[in-house]
């Protein structure tokens, strides 16, 4: 079930062998192997690529709930120039994945580039506990949003049961799933839809916000940086809040081996998306603060539907619609990436054979898609999704800084890498830094849950051992595995990728 991690690489050019495809002869027996390969195609245009990042950073958080930074910062003034700061860190960031991105070929994003930079026992560990809590609690909490703003407008006048909410959710879920299972291409497509939607959800208040900016609506900028000062913590806890309003700049790093001339196409998409998502930020919450006053806004639980109560009448009713296919379109992009991260750690051995194998006639990989779906729904159904949020964003930033660490770490280990595009070296220092200072404020100042994330994301060193290192399991053991790996591979009709990817 689990393979040796001794497979060859895509980023050195030569073949994946992986299992034989003789397995399941009748599967693919309609045609010629030599006509129609197995295997992920290149389907990941330049806009595309734009609309995968855009619409997984932006989610529900813009139109739900900007408060958390206003509150931290204490005026309006510090608050626009924090979601500034942090829009251009985020920036740099995204702008060192680019450089990973071309010159490591292969998709998987964190994990991958984890693995090439310091091996695979803390490549293990980052996809052991995104499989098991991260992308499940993540999903399950995004989805959620989904399922209460796409019931709004049929409960203005009541509330909305919480079952009502779970079952919609769970519909919502199922449905992106599949869609991934199904399509790439519609994936895609849906995805790019999705991502004109939110900047239309976006316009849609900058547009009237701007108007009232003409109409001289600006007593809520003077004395911007008067208020209550921020404390020292509260300051750092609203640079977190903003980096993860951002957070969503590296997904298309997860399916780089999908994109159409990634030496070209990666950097373009990410520099225009975080310049897209940086200017609606901001003037998102600028719309906000000329018709809602500070108090107000951290009042709101919902500062997108105050807005437009506001402002546009019945029109409002709209703005929820917005919301729920902005959380749908993050539901979406989130998994169409997240799977490859799945897909790419099986092929390396580090993960079940079954989650890196490919639909016959799809060309989907159908396996690490819908492995989310049971964890996803048992979290949704049972856990404490916030809490389990807050034990594990701490382990979010200290891969990502570790990714970036791996970056300057690798100028030095293989300065002969080829690196189609490449960044000043003081903006992997930087963004690096960064991150190590959230992980560093987090274990100031919640102790107990960051503690609690730090022993889930540990439980990854037995288990790499045991599941990885372990050669010597009983041989009944063995058999029962790859009894239920054939088992699984007739009833999906999947088989191990064949050599190379399709263009």
């Amino acid at each position: 079930m689990f393979r040796k991690p001794a497979l060859s690489t895509i980023s050195n050019g030569s073949s994946l062998q992986g299992q034989s495809i003789g397995r399941l002869p009748s599967l693919d027996s309609k045609e010629p192997a030599q006509e129609e390969k197995v295997v992920l195609k290149k389907k990941i245009t330049f806009l595309r690529g734009v609309s995968i990042i855009i619409g997984t950073i932006i989610g529900a958080g813009i139109f739900i709930s900007p408060k958390g930074i206003l509150k931290n910062t204490g005026s309006v003034g510090m608050s626009l120039i924090l979601w500034t700061v942090c829009g251009i860190l985020s920036l740099f960031g995204a702008l060192c994945y680019a450089e990973l991105g071309t010159c490591i070929k292969k998709s998987g994003g964190h994990y991958t580039y984890i693995l090439e930079a310091f091996g695979p026992l803390p490549a293990f560990v980052r996809v052991w506990v995104e499989l098991l809590i991260i992308r499940p609690a993540a999903t399950a909490v995004i989805s959620l949003a989904f399922g209460r703003y796409i019931l709004e407008p049929f409960f203005i006048q009541c509330e909305i049961p919480d079952l009502a909410i779970k079952l919609i959710t769970a519909v919502g879920i199922t449905v992106v799933m599949v869609l991934n299972s199904m399509s790439v291409s519609w994936s895609a497509r849906i995805q790019i839809f999705l991502t004109f939607c939110k900047l239309v959800a976006i316009l849609i208040i900058i547009v009237p916000g701007v108007m009232q900016l003409i109409k001289g609506e600006t007593q809520h900028f003077k004395d911007a940086f008067a208020g209550n000062d921020a404390s020292v913590m509260g300051l750092p806890l609203a640079f977190y809040s903003g980096m993860y309003a951002y957070s969503g700049w590296f997904y298309l790093n997860f399916v780089t081996e999908e994109v159409e001339n990634p030496e070209k196409n990666i950097p373009l998409a990410i520099c225009v998306s975080m310049v897209i998502v940086t200017v609606g930020y901001v003037l998102t919450n600028v719309a906000y603060f000329t018709t809602i006053s500070p108090e107000e806004l951290l009042n709101s639980k919902a500062v997108a539907v105050t807005f437009a109560e506001r402002l546009m009448g019945n029109f409002s009713l709209a703005v929820p619609i917005f919301v729920a296919l902005s959380c749908f379109g993050s539901m979406n992009g989130g998994i169409f990436a997240v799977s490859r991260m799945f897909y790419v750690a099986s092929r390396e051995g580090h993960l079940p054979e079954i989650l890196s194998m490919i639909h016959v006639r799809k060309h989907t990989p159908l396996p690490a898609v819908i492995v989310l779906h049971p964890l996803t729904m048992i979290m949704l159904f049972t856990g404490d999704l916030y809490s389990l949020l807050n034990f594990l964003s701490f382990a979010r930033w200290l891969f990502i800084g570790l990714v970036v660490i791996g970056l300057i770490y690798l100028r030095y280990k293989r300065p002969d890498m080829p690196r189609p595009f490449k960044v000043p070296l003081f903006i992997p220092a930087l963004f690096s830094f960064t991150c190590l200072f959230m992980v560093a404020l987090s274990l100031y100042s919640d102790p107990v849950n960051t503690g609690i994330g730090f022993a889930i994301t540990l439980t990854g060193v037995p288990a790499y051992y045991l599941f990885i290192i372990w050669d010597k399991k009983p041989r009944w053991f063995r058999r029962l595995l790859d009894r239920v790996t054939e088992t699984l591979q007739i009833i999906l009709e999947v088989v191990p990728t064949e050599h190379g990817l399709k263009s």
